[in-house]
């Protein structure tokens, strides 16, 4: 049977870096050009621009941002299987499971968004991810059945995992053995937010950074204004804008159902899977922007309102006083809604 796969060639979420407008705008002549450095990370890419830095400090800044981002996908890849997460994963010890600080800061993180999402986001629904063919196993060539789905469901859950601090160590533990945790909702957040303390850590303070979808920015640009990003329209066809928004030193991600996805059995299955149902999502929603504090918190939460489609999501913006901003399908068209939280933020906004 044919399977057809697609995948976004460069950012896998949709927030896309731009200039001061949505068409190409001429620098004054008195503006400080940014350094752009760019690369690869965590099957996606990573992007910097940043004021004031010297000529001969380029290529070692850039080094060291490889060095860095090299270092933090081989904490959490679940594509590496000597990464440090792939290690707790194939480990079937219930044991409490020695980690690093930023390991444990990121699933204590995501548990916490898990809670407040109902379990919408669930970072070990890995044997579902899986299953559908979105992780490091093959793409599966018919559809799974609902014995094959009730068997992945049995292996996921947040209450099998726990965060435990002892002495100065911090720990993973999980309840069930072949509990297989996947941190790739809430990857390019923290690493975003890790390449914010490096250019911190540099003396540098006016930057734009991104890995993937997310995105943190501090300072001004080199025109003396915010820095500002754009939101692509919900297609993986074009890369027209949606909105811009001025981030404001916050973090941004953006979880999209149009970007990651294959076609099997005449169907269009999108990468964000229900960890309630075990399946897809089939509802409308198809695009959820966040900005918050930081890129890991911004990327803790889009997914989890992804998977709740349109009106739960709305109830827990609210409850949770979020800034989203979100895209839904209706017929051929898409209809837009944003929380008074993210108003703040958005600069313009295109039919």
């Amino acid at each position: 049977m044919e399977t057809t796969f697609f995948r976004a060639a460069f950012l896998t979420a949709v927030v896309l870096l731009t200039g001061c407008d949505n068409a190409p705008v001429s620098a004054p002549s008195s503006a400080t050009p940014p350094t752009v450095l760019e690369g690869k990370t965590m099957g996606t890419m990573w992007r910097v621009s940043v004021i004031n830095v010297e000529p001969e400090q380029k290529e070692t800044l850039r080094q060291k941002i490889q060095t860095q981002l090299d270092a933090d996908d081989q904490l959490l890849s679940t594509w590496k299987p000597d990464s440090a997460l792939m290690r707790f994963n194939h480990s079937q010890s219930t044991t409490p499971w020695p980690v690093n600080e930023a390991m444990a800061d990121i699933v204590t993180e995501a548990l916490r968004v898990g809670d407040k999402t109902n379990g919408a986001m669930d970072i070990t629904v890995g044997p579902l991810v899986n299953l559908w063919g979105f992780g490091p196993d093959k793409q599966p060539v018919s559809t799974p059945d609902d014995a094959q789905i009730a068997d992945a469901r049995a292996r996921t859950g947040l209450q099998h995992l726990s965060v435990i601090s002892q002495a100065g160590q911090q720990y993973l533990q999980k309840d069930i053995a072949d509990l297989f945790v996947d941190l790739s909702t809430v990857g390019e957040g923290y690493a975003a937010d890790h390449l914010a303390r490096l250019m911190e850590q540099e003396g540098l303070s006016r930057y734009l950074v991104s890995v993937g979808g997310a995105l943190v920015s501090r300072g001004m640009n080199g025109e003396g204004k915010p820095w500002r990003v754009a939101i692509q329209k919900p297609t993986d066809r074009e890369n027209a804008v949606q909105a811009i928004v001025d981030i404001n030193g916050h973090g941004i991600s953006t979880s999209g159902s149009y970007r990651n996805y294959y076609e099997l059995d005449g169907k269009r299955i999108s990468h964000v899977i229900d960890p309630h149902s075990g399946r897809p999502i089939t509802h409308q929603l198809v695009s959820v922007t966040v900005i918050a504090p930081s890129a890991l918190e911004a990327d803790s939460w889009d997914t989890g309102l992804m998977v709740l489609g349109p009106e739960q999501a709305k109830e827990v913006v609210r409850e949770q006083g979020l800034a989203v901003y979100m895209i839904v399908k209706e017929g051929d068209a898409f209809k837009t809604w944003m929380s008074p939280q993210f108003s703040a933020f958005l600069l313009s906004e295109k039919n």
